[in-house]
């Protein structure tokens, strides 16, 4: 067992931007209350679409888009008291087309697992978390970097612990416990759209709920972190990353003070652990923490 001050959670991420809209507040939480918290971006989000109408076309941004993603990478670390550390790979961008393109040569979803691997495990060893959150088989959504970010975290989390695995990357470290983010779940996205609907509010989720009507598939949530009053924190991480983030768009199309009270929390799902452990959980360190 150890105590605030000594727990560590690290959350691995595919681009600048995705730590903000996956688990963001969280990190707030966690790192307001000591804990160190660690957000490592596996690529520089060079091939990332404008997003925002407001900066479409911008001739500097089109000029500097990595410089532009690391400044605002730094923004939103602020913005969230948490640290940052780049992989150092390259943005796959998001083939588009029937059929897909093929990816780009030298990108992240082609780097052999064994070289991101040992470039993740080098950050595990030195950081030493007792907690790390990723995404799942799925990516989260079939991006084919968060597909390859959760196999390089998979395959991180078994090699950071087996001393003849890279043993120039660090001595081993074992990760008591990996979750996946659920941060858009079915139980969310319904809730606030119920909470809309009551309030008189329109609705951004009315097709989402149509959808998810006609897939029967379960999700898997252990964890809920409570965690509403550090939405403030997750909006201006959010704006910081202004070429990804509209700030008229669905991510702020619920008031906050209706969110807080229909879904404080964040969900995460407990995917391995090294310790004994009892789901349902309100804590990610839940059989670590004294």
């Amino acid at each position: 067992m150890v105590g605030a001050q000594e727990l560590r959670l690290m959350a691995v991420h595919a681009h600048p931007d995705d730590e903000s809209s996956k688990g963001a507040a969280t990190m707030a939480r966690y790192a307001a209350e000591g804990v160190q918290v660690l957000v490592v971006t596996c690529t520089g989000g060079e091939r990332g679409d404008i997003l925002n109408p407001r900066l479409q076309g911008d001739p500097d941004l089109l000029r500097d888009m990595p410089g532009f993603r690391r400044r605002e990478m730094a923004a939103a670390a602020e913005a969230l008291g948490i640290s940052q550390q780049w992989l150092g790979f390259v943005d796959s961008g998001l083939p588009e087309g029937d059929p897909l393109p093929p990816l780009p040569p030298g990108c992240f979803a082609l780097e052999p697992l064994e070289v991101a691997t040992e470039a993740l495990v080098r950050v595990v060893r030195e950081f030493r978390p007792q907690v790390m959150t990723t995404y799942n088989e799925n990516g989260g959504y079939p991006h084919p970097d968060h597909v390859m970010t959760h196999k390089v975290s998979m395959a991180a989390f078994d090699a950071a612990a087996d001393p003849e695995a890279y043993p120039s990357a660090g001595p081993a470290w074992e990760v008591s416990k990996l979750y996946y983010d659920h941060g858009f779940s079915r139980g969310r996205i319904r809730a606030l759209h119920d909470a809309l609907v009551e309030a008189g509010v329109q609705s951004p989720y009315a097709d989402w709920m149509d959808r998810w009507d006609r897939d029967d598939r379960a999700e898997k949530v252990t964890t809920r972190i409570e965690c509403g009053d550090y939405f403030d924190q997750r909006d201006r991480a959010l704006l910081a990353h202004a070429t990804q983030i509209d700030p008229d768009g669905f991510f702020f199309a619920v008031p906050r003070e209706i969110e807080k009270v229909a879904w404080p929390v964040e969900e995460f799902e407990l995917a391995r652990a090294r310790i004994p452990v009892q789901t349902p959980e309100d804590d990610l360190f839940h059989g670590i923490r004294q």
